[in-house]
């Protein structure tokens, strides 16, 4: 049962890459690129081999322990981007416990995540191997640490299942799980200034977290080393106990759950209420705008867009502080511009099959691309028009701020109507309603990556006069060009954001039920 449950979900994962060439081209740059974090922790942890005792105990601790922490944390998020295996398919079959939880455990090896992991952790006994004894020690731990990782994750996420059915839970979890992504650099930044302030500090944390689940796998092979058989004896029993107790209450809580399955029905709720269709008017653009303001607000696909823009200025808010160059606040604006344009160009395909009630309603196509170009303009303009602004009473050099707001309106506009006519014309891969934002569907990955990196390119051309006319500012000095690329901006942006919607109109009135028809594919 155990070797069938391993093929099963082989056979899934090939299956999932049949669907199109271009899907197996996607996970190739994947896994090319987990490989290269993979290769560059086991030369790593070779070349510890070579350093002192305490660095290299000190490191292989902090490291494993980062490991479990992290297999511990992220499928809170995650859980739902992968549903190979899912445990509570099995409810109708009746398989033995044990050898269920032996084939769902052996199970998560199988994939990037679980063989990188797997391969780090090997990678511990090249650190140990200045003999026999040390190398041993270090191979049983781990052992015991990746099947450590492995079923917490599966106790987490058992755990966590009746959350998980949740649609609010995932609709939260997945833009909260963006928020630490995005802030990495000024994350790790501030670690590592922590860290070299205080360097003496990690060989005394490294030594106490060696007597807890999360290190007492990992130190295995150092305390051998150290000629420590009695502390190494008892951190190893520390370790078998945390993988016998984490298996136990995975054990009861899928026990509990295969029994018990949780329900993911939704409530009772009153109605009356129309939302952001009782404010706008009654006319088929209004009620686009309406129903799009309502995607913005509640479908996390949309509203990771929203967490992205603040969180993008403290990136580089904190850049600016690093470097003492204050001027890199004036691309702020620009970049937010960009950003929120070029959000809607999937709209189509973020709607799925719901896009079929614009179909059978027979709204204009003119009138559907104004509606979604309404909705964004209606939360960026403030957003952009602050982001533009409030960086100059830092830097104080207002004398570029009309230039910089005309390029900032130029590219919202313009980005508007090219997205207006990319997402009429394309229909790519993205993550279905309800599902994680950071699920990838199997789909056209070269197509989605042309669509993508192509539109990006057009509108960098789209908003040239703008550019130019900022750098003739700057070499000339003269504040009269920023005032002109003020009025060229808007004026160039509405003629392209108007063009825009009316060629995505006539595109979407031509190519409706053959973009329905794609968009079915993707369910």
């Amino acid at each position: 049962m155990v070797a069938h449950l391993l093929k099963l979900k082989l056979t899934l994962l090939r299956n999932g890459l049949k669907r199109s060439p271009w899907q197996i081209v996607g996970i190739a740059f994947g896994a090319l690129y987990a490989v290269g974090i993979v290769v560059a922790l086991v030369v790593a942890l070779v070349m510890l081999g070579r350093e002192t005792h305490e660095i290299a105990q000190t490191a292989v601790v902090l490291g494993g322990s980062i490991a479990i922490l992290g297999w511990g944390l992220i499928p809170v998020a995650a859980s739902s981007a992968d549903m190979t295996l899912d445990p509570l398919r099995f409810t109708t079959f009746a398989v033995p416990m044990r050898q269920l939880l032996a084939g769902l455990a052996l199970g998560g090896l199988i994939g990037i995540p679980g063989v990188g992991t797997a391969l780090v952790g090997l990678a511990t006994v090249a650190t140990w191997s200045r003999g026999v004894p040390p190398a041993g020690a270090a191979l049983v731990g781990a052992v015991l640490g990746i099947l450590t990782c492995i079923i917490l994750s599966k106790v987490v996420t058992t755990a966590t299942a009746s959350l998980a059915s949740s649609r609010r839970f995932k609709d939260i979890s997945g833009v909260v799980f963006m928020i630490p992504l995005i802030l990495l650099g000024p994350i790790v930044a501030g670690v590592a200034q922590g860290i070299s302030a205080s360097a003496a500090f990690l060989p005394d944390f490294a030594r106490a977290l060696a007597w807890t689940p999360l290190g007492a796998a990992w130190s295995l092979g150092g305390d051998v080393d150290a000629g420590q058989p009695g502390a190494a004896g008892l951190k190893l029993l520390i370790a078998a106990a945390t993988l016998a107790a984490l298996t136990w209450c995975w054990k009861i809580l899928l026990e509990r759950a295969l029994v018990n399955p949780p329900y993911a029905g939704g409530g009772s709720r009153k109605g009356g209420k129309l939302g952001m269709f009782a404010l706008l008017p009654p006319t088929p653009t209004g009620a686009v705008t309406a129903r799009s303001l309502t995607y913005w607000l509640r479908d996390p696909r949309y509203g990771g867009s929203l967490v992205v823009i603040p969180l993008l200025a403290v990136v580089l808010f904190f850049q600016a502080s690093q470097g003492d160059s204050l001027g890199v606040l004036s691309v702020l604006g620009p970049l937010t511009a960009f950003l929120m344009a070029w959000s809607i160009s999937a709209d189509i395909s973020y709607d799925n099959t719901a896009f079929a009630l614009h179909l059978a309603t027979g709204v204009r196509g003119t009138a559907d691309r104004l509606g979604r170009a309404l909705a964004c303009l209606i939360l960026s303009v403030p957003v952009v028009l602050a982001f533009t602004v409030v960086p100059f009473a830092f830097t104080g050099s207002w004398e570029w701020l009309p230039g910089v707001l005309g390029l900032s309106l130029g590219m919202l506009l313009s980005g508007l109507g090219l997205s207006s006519v990319v997402s009429a014309r394309y229909n790519i891969a993205v993550p279905l309603p309800g599902d994680s934002p950071f699920k990838k569907p199997p789909g056209n990955v070269g197509q989605t990556m042309l669509v993508q990196f192509g539109g990006m390119g057009i509108l960098a051309l789209l908003v040239i006069p703008e550019a130019a006319l900022l750098i003739v500012q700057g070499v000339t000095g003269n504040p009269f060009f920023g005032w002109l690329n003020l009025g060229v901006g808007l004026a160039l942006g509405l003629v392209l954001f108007v063009v825009g919607v009316r060629v995505g109109g006539r595109w979407l009135e031509a190519r409706g039920p053959e973009m329905l028809a794609q968009l079915t594919v993707n369910r």
